[in-house]
């Protein structure tokens, strides 16, 4: 009899092992497979949030197919303690696994709602804007002028939210003294800024921050990123370049940031300032005079005078060999590398065609009948812009 119970028992006990180990394998499938979702989804982790509450949210959205099965997988790796706070992009069919490393490994947001401060050389403009999961494009919420226009009410309301995301976005060819002016000017932002970094020497680029960053900080970081860059672009200098030192060719650079905003000029454009430095020719560029008047604090506003152009300043390349002593506005990437590998051409001379690019010419004979076109195309948009403001508006 003892003998028949105990054998019961061991193959009660060799089946219940089995289904455990079914189960487990089950589980460890379920884990791993492709998720539910058929289009993406943003997933909100709350500061001070937990497992449980995050794995219920992401079942209620249908993002897993079991709650407890994701919060076991969460926590046999060990990932329970380690969820991040933030605002995660969920993509359709991903899996329990990948959804749990995603929360867990943080980083920046990668949705949700967030407040853009876009520095740009005319004005620093705000939007709130939210990117729609099924579409991973961002819907406009809200947007205005800062220190022209008051905030409207879309901005106060979700500055103040707990996960809403922000970030700094520095436009090519803006002055240091225009980041920090508007740095200055965004009360999310904590730190007095007591020096103006020097010119050149911030990265144009996106930078994520967070409430009560330090102003400072943020500057710090602007200046190692290009620094890197700076680094880069003059490792990879043409052989033949004639430049003398990274700080030339920033300088350089920021001088070509100003003359053209079509990626595909770039090069072009530095092959006539290169073109001009080898032939002892001076620069002859405007916006070093107009650095050279404003100090880079703020826009002129008008076209330069024959006396400006014709004055003796430091920055005036109509008159002083060579290049400026310093940069005149924060160059971007392209812009460095534009510096550090001119194409090769002919051309010495550049003037605007009227379609927001250039027409580059060898000779002068060449660039007077360019330059002439270009004042008769400005002639024509200043008549268009008289009739229509006669008329009191477009057609």
């Amino acid at each position: 009899m003892w003998r028949h119970v105990a054998a019961n028992a061991i193959t009660f006990l060799m089946v219940a092992l089995f289904l455990t180990g079914g189960l487990i394998m089950w589980g460890k499938a379920e884990y791993d497979a492709p998720g539910p979702l058929t289009q993406a989804v943003c997933v909100q982790v709350q500061s001070g949030s937990n497992m449980r509450r995050v794995s219920r949210d992401l079942a209620v959205q249908g993002a897993v197919s079991s709650a407890s099965i994701f919060r076991i997988g969460a926590d046999y790796e060990d990932k329970t303690g380690q969820l991040k706070a933030g605002s995660f992009l969920v993509e359709p069919e991903a899996s329990m696994q990948q959804i749990v490393d995603q929360i867990t490994r943080g980083g920046a947001s990668t949705c949700g709602t967030e407040i853009v401060y876009r520095i740009g050389v005319n004005q620093v403009s705000v939007q709130v804007r939210e990117l729609d999961p099924a579409t991973n494009r961002f819907a406009e919420l809200a947007t205005f002028t800062q220190g022209e226009e008051e905030a409207p009410a879309e901005y106060t309301l979700t500055r103040d939210e707990a996960d809403v995301r922000f970030r700094v976005a520095v436009a090519e060819g803006v002055t240091s003294w225009q980041v920090v002016n508007a740095l200055e000017g965004m009360e999310i932002m904590d730190g007095t800024v007591t020096e103006t970094p020097p010119e050149g020497s911030l990265a144009p680029d996106s930078y994520e921050v967070r409430k009560g960053d330090d102003r400072g900080a943020l500057l710090a970081r602007m200046e190692a990123a290009q620094e890197t860059l700076l680094a880069a672009a003059w490792e990879a200098r043409a052989e033949d370049l004639p430049i003398d030192s990274p700080e030339e060719l920033l300088i350089l650079a920021s001088i070509i940031e100003k003359e053209t905003g079509l990626s595909e000029e770039r090069r072009q454009v530095s092959s006539v300032f290169v073109n001009r430095i080898n032939q002892g020719m001076r620069l002859q560029t405007d916006p070093t005079v107009i650095y050279g008047i404003t100090n880079g604090e703020g826009v002129l506003g008008r076209g330069l005078r024959r006396s400006e152009l014709r004055a003796e300043t430091a920055y005036n390349t109509y008159v002083i060999p060579g290049l400026p002593p310093t940069p005149i506005a924060n160059p971007g990437r392209a812009s460095l590398m534009a510096a550090a590998q001119p194409d090769e051409t002919p051309y010495i001379f550049f003037v605007a065609d009227g379609t927001g690019g250039h027409a580059f010419a060898t000779t002068l004979d060449e660039h007077n009948r360019n330059v002439a076109a270009w004042r008769q195309i400005e002639a024509e948009q200043g008549a268009a812009a008289a009739g229509n403001a006669s008329t009191g508006g477009t057609d």
